[in-house]
């Protein structure tokens, strides 16, 4: 195998059945890329108690400024029913210009195209390069993500690896292949809320308070209207209603509690906190009106962020404009990534391939993007070294 050939490297990637928190040897082949181009490699196993062992990895090549990381996972989510895909999801079969598989485009696509640029760039300057190119590469993106990025940057830190920049791999093209570039994300908190009663009979609710329509008020004042009209960068935050349960089988009886659960996405108008105050709010306005108890929790996934364009952007999109003749829209759009913790130690901005199919059954990815991705990347390791 050719180490600068990314359809090899990426079939070989896609056959380890790197499930998470499974390693199932992939980042051993990822290693048996890097190593030979001299990085230097170094696995960072975690753990924490109640969440599953993660072995993560490291490899750096020079210990000169610039220093520029690729970020990426290498674990994947689980294929689903096997028997509805078109090919074996761990295969990596190719038929008709396209590759099957789980992770083809979630994103050990990524992984391979910048890992065949990074290693050819090396090659083409002798291992004299201008600078340092490294990889943070994880098994628990699609897990908890606590033995994950968030700890490998600790140690980067304590072990003076922090980069000047980083450019992370996610499936960021929606339509064609590079018209979209990350360069923040929206924030993310989930509330759980409760609202305590008095169970009674349904003949004479006088004499019960019954919960659900004290929390439909609750959820009527929050969903009616606007968080916000949006920002220059940012779409309108949004509120979602995943659950309403009582658990109440009886058609005679009111129940005791309700329950309810949503998730906030927000812009830089808001963060976890002034949202927290701002449920809390109304959770306050609407027990005082129609009594009960109200209680909330809340889990919160990601503060928004925006990184300020500098050097990698402008010479992404440089790259993207010679290999497709546009630069990439500049968006925030989507869920949550690892790039939610990386912009707390250094500029981030996200890149990568079609993201129609991931996660999905007959996840793939077409030899023609995943070969443009490559010569992107490597035309973003080549001038940003320049």
């Amino acid at each position: 195998m050719k180490n600068s050939d990314p359809i090899a490297i990426l079939q070989n990637l896609i056959r380890c059945p790197s499930v998470t928190p499974n390693d199932a040897g992939v980042l051993a082949s990822l290693e048996s890329v890097l190593k030979p181009a001299g990085f230097k490699c170094t696995r960072l196993p975690f753990s924490a108690p109640d969440t599953p062992d993660v072995d993560n990895l490291f490899a750096r090549f020079g210990d000169k400024e610039p220093h520029l990381c690729f970020a990426g996972h290498v674990d994947v989510v689980p294929t689903g029913d096997e028997a509805l895909w078109s090919h074996p999801p761990f295969d990596a079969v190719i038929k008709d210009g396209i590759m099957y598989g789980r992770g083809t485009c979630d994103m050990k696509g990524s992984v391979a195209a910048f890992a065949a640029a990074a290693v050819d760039y090396v090659h083409s300057k002798n291992g004299a390069i201008n600078g340092s190119i490294s990889f943070l590469i994880t098994g628990d993106e699609e897990g908890p993500a606590i033995n994950g990025t968030t700890k490998v940057l600790d140690w980067m830190k304590q072990n003076d690896q922090i980069p000047d920049e980083c450019l992370v791999g996610e499936p960021t093209s929606a339509k064609v292949f590079g018209d979209g570039i990350k360069i923040g994300r929206r924030g993310s908190i989930t509330f759980y809320v409760t609202v305590k009663g008095t169970q009674g009979h349904a003949a004479y609710p006088h004499l019960s308070k019954n919960p659900i329509p004290i929390l439909a008020r609750l959820i009527d004042q929050l969903c009616s209207k606007p968080l916000d009209e949006g920002t220059k960068q940012f779409g309108p935050s949004t509120l979602a209603v995943s659950t309403f349960d009582v658990g109440n089988p009886a058609s005679n009886v009111t129940p005791e509690r309700a329950t309810a659960v949503f998730n906030i996405r927000f812009n830089t108008q808001h963060s976890a906190d002034s949202l927290i105050d701002y449920v809390q709010k109304h959770c306050d306005n609407v027990q005082n009106e129609l009594g009960g108890e109200i209680e909330f929790s809340h889990i919160i996934g990601a503060e928004c962020f925006l990184s300020e364009p500098g050097p990698l952007l402008a010479t992404l999109q440089k790259a993207l404009e010679k290999e497709t003749g546009r630069q990439g829209e500049t968006n925030t759009a989507g869920g949550t990534s690892d790039a939610r913790f990386i912009k707390n130690f250094c500029p981030v901005i996200e890149f990568g391939p079609l993201n129609k199919t991931i996660h999905q059954v007959d996840e793939n990815i077409a030899i023609a993007d995943l070969e443009a991705l490559t010569r992107v990347y490597r035309d973003v390791i080549e001038n940003y070294f320049a």
